[in-house]
């Protein structure tokens, strides 16, 4: 049994597009939410112990597989251990949801003769909850409360207790199969579910067969197409089918400082990824996912404008109350576990013009607006005429006090400016004036309260010197050119960000609590802010420097190509939620900028999409 934490990039992602599991290289799933992304978990190992939940399933000699992967163009995960007496091939993935969540671990003997050990450990209720087991007809069934979990295996298993686990052993030879399944269910349904009934084999061809079809309308083919089509997968296993939310990640507390309590639950859809998703969908040739996320964005955000809120769950639910689970040690002693997330109620103006950009986007890509959405737009910008002046969260979402901006005050501008555009194609110009002056307004206020003249750079908010780097945003969004020299100075000066060849969000600043968030330690590099630093190196001429900061970026994913929020270059290993959406949309699109092929996305700024990432 595993002593300690597992490295973050030590996991795999498996998915049936409405939760997801992940799965370690020594053949244990830690963590897994069911029946959605944002249930309890039923497998917590991840965060706590081995006695919070854990399904392993390897040789009996234990140890890490000799080498693993996703079969190409799939979320199916092969793995493969070679042992002094033969060797062995597990097949993990979970089917496209059609009716209840199911998650399905194939066995082949490829040579000689090895013994399996498979151990469950449910804990339900976020790790804490043992439930009842017991044996039904070739079956097991362990309840506690509203759930539910069904296993069965398609050949002899040698049951050896049934407390605190289900453990069971089996041996293979050369050519010989055998599959688990397990199927969640709500617990007042009788009888085993049907997915149980269904030759695995069956299931298996049905799943791979599926996500070759979805990667074959992937428009993308540059020199780093592996790499974009395992991003687009991941995507599509983080969006919520039902709704087309996609979530931030399928993970709550992996941290961004080890041992520390930068711990957030990311299991929910942030807005300001909104524009991002939409053009990275759109560009990849996927219309039919662009036009869901598009749905859940409007349904999720109608309503008061004053009530927008930056974060809203993947049935767009607003109410994500935030708790901490003491029962969980936390991964490697990071604490307190999340779940939940209090930015719900935080003010951030960046997310209007998130919004807006979206609308905008969708606008010019063809997708039909409902009348009722102009409606929403004239309602949010009669907000901002009101509010744009005062100071919020920012993108960082630190709950430190609320500061001047910059970015924001540029996000206010990309409203005012989408605001306008959307006027002028859709002949509704009645409020065009006041939005024009705000935009003028808000423009000349951020050249002025926030640049630096000493280091010739924009800076984090107002009267401040301290980098941030979401100023290189400043030409995706099209505030200003590339060519600017205010553009370009800061691009030089986000130098004093790079740690490692990476890229931070922000400077470290002293020991202690930090200054900009109000927490104590420091996170790692952000991979999404070093890929803004490869795009905007690209813009400003400096291509051979964004191929190499590129490549970087490519050089950490984990050994089946998945990315987490963070990077720390001094420990060499992943930080953070993962895998990360933000990471991943913001790969594909540096991808496509920096091969420069295609035609891009329709935008209002003529530029790149704009990226966004969160922190809490």
């Amino acid at each position: 049994m595993r002593a300690r934490s597992a490295p973050i990039e030590d996991y795999a992602l498996l998915g049936d597009l409405e939760t997801a599991a992940m799965v370690g290289r020594d053949g244990s799933i830690d963590w897994l939410c069911l029946p959605r992304f944002d249930s309890p978990a039923c497998l917590a190992a991840l965060l706590g112990t081995p006695d919070n939940g854990f399904w392993r399933l390897a040789p009996l000699a234990g140890g890490p597989c000799t080498r693993r992967a996703y079969r190409r163009d799939t979320l199916v995960l092969d793995t493969y251990w070679e042992t002094v007496t033969g060797t062995v091939h597990v097949t993990d993935f979970m089917p496209p949801r059609t009716q209840l969540p199911c998650l399905v671990r194939v066995v082949e003997g490829l040579s000689g003769s090895v013994t399996l050990r498979s151990e469950l450990r449910l804990r339900f209720h976020q790790g804490r909850v043992v439930p009842w087991a017991r044996a039904d007809g070739d079956c097991t069934v362990a309840v506690a409360g509203p759930d539910a979990v069904w296993v069965g295996a398609d050949g002899p298993v040698r049951a050896l207790g049934g407390k605190p686990s289900t453990v069971g052993e089996f041996t293979v030879t050369a050519g010989r199969r055998l599959a688990l399944t397990l199927v969640w269910s709500p617990s007042h349904l009788l009888g085993p579910p049907a997915p149980l009934m269904v030759p695995a084999e069956t299931v298996l061809k049905e799943t791979v067969d599926y996500w070759r079809r979805w990667t074959g309308r992937c428009r993308y083919d540059g020199p780093w197409r592996d790499a974009v089509v395992r991003s687009l997968i991941t995507l599509k296993a983080l969006t919520y089918a039902p709704t087309g939310g996609i979530v931030a990640a399928p993970t709550t507390s992996l941290p961004g400082c080890l041992g520390g309590e930068r711990n957030w639950d990311h299991r929910y859809c942030w807005l300001r990824d909104s524009t991002l998703a939409l053009s990275c969908l759109l560009r990849c040739g996927y219309h039919e996912e662009a036009t869901a996320w598009l749905d859940w964005l409007v349904r999720a955000i109608a309503g008061d404008p004053a009530d927008l809120q930056t974060v809203y769950g993947v049935g767009g639910q607003r109410l994500l109350p935030e708790t901490e689970a003491p029962w969980l040690s936390g991964y490697e002693d990071s604490r307190p576990v999340r779940f939940g997330n209090s930015a719900v109620g935080q003010f951030q103006l960046d997310v209007y013009g998130e919004v807006l950009d979206t609308l905008c986007l969708s606008l010019l890509a063809g997708i039909p607006m409902p009348a009722h959405v102009w409606n929403l737009v004239e309602a949010m910008m009669g907000f901002l005429l009101r509010h744009w002046r005062e100071p919020d969260r920012g993108l960082w979402q630190v709950r430190g006090p609320r500061r001047q901006f910059v970015h924001s005050k540029v996000m206010t501008w990309v409203a005012a400016d989408r605001a306008l555009r959307m006027g002028e194609l859709l002949g509704r110009n009645g409020s065009s004036d006041c939005w024009r002056a705000m935009r003028d307004e808000v423009r000349r206020q951020v050249c002025r309260e926030g640049w630096d003249p000493a280091q010739r750079s924009f800076v984090q908010a107002y009267g401040s010197s301290a980098l941030d780097a979401s100023a290189l945003l400043l030409p995706k969004v099209g505030f200003l050119p590339a060519e600017d020299p205010r553009v370009r100075g800061t691009v030089r000066a986000m130098s004093g960000l790079v740690d490692g060849g990476f890229l931070r969000r922000y400077a470290r600043g002293g020991e202690g609590v930090h200054e900009v968030d109000g927490l104590p330690g420091h996170d790692g590099s952000f991979i999404s802010c070093t890929l803004w630093y490869a795009d905007a190196l690209a813009a400003t001429g400096r291509v051979t420097e964004a191929r190499e900061a590129f490549e970087r970026v490519l050089a950490v994913r984990n050994d089946v190509g998945l990315l987490s929020e963070q990077w720390d270059p001094v420990a060499g290993r992943q930080l953070g939620n993962a895998p990360q959406a933000f990471s991943h949309l913001a790969l594909a699109e540096t991808a496509f900028a920096l091969a420069g092929i295609g035609n891009r996305t329709p935008t209002p700024s003529g530029a790149a999409r704009t990226p966004r990432t969160r922190a809490g």
